[in-house]
């Protein structure tokens, strides 16, 4: 009964990793201490979940020269350049992003900006990375 449990157990945990995809940003040039990932799932609806999470990322206010906020963008496969949110800042230690999309993405980036809201992107590239799926 024990192994049975631990067959189900591993095949649950398989099947949620498998439905998932997780990148790691690299090192940033304008902030190196910040550690950020981000990971992209399809839902029920066959819309795209991502989560971006940033740690050790320095308030957009501190960067020289200072900007608002983080936005964070999507690549697309068909439908360019996307801005999918606001990564804000409140402590160094962590901040986080949900956000769903019907496309499917290939690149997602971290730009810091004066305004949140912006169709393109137009300020610093924090950092950059793809999804393998």
């Amino acid at each position: 009964m024990k192994t049975l449990k631990s067959i189900i157990f591993v095949l649950v945990v398989l099947f949620f990793v498998s439905c998932s995809s997780t990148a790691k940003f690299p090192t940033s040039k304008v902030t190196p201490a910040a550690e950020i990932t981000a990971k992209k799932k399809q839902d029920s609806n066959k819309n795209y979940v991502i989560y971006v999470t940033a740690e050790n990322l320095a308030s957009a206010d501190r960067l020289t020269p200072p900007k608002n906020n983080y936005s964070v963008w999507i690549v697309t496969d068909n439908d360019g350049t996307k801005n999918i949110g606001q990564l804000i800042v409140k402590n160094a230690k962590k901040a986080t992003l949900t956000a769903t999309t019907p496309f499917k993405v290939k690149e997602i980036f971290i730009t810091a900006e004066d305004q949140g809201n912006n169709s393109y992107p137009s300020g610093v590239e924090i950092s950059r990375t793809t999804f393998n799926k």
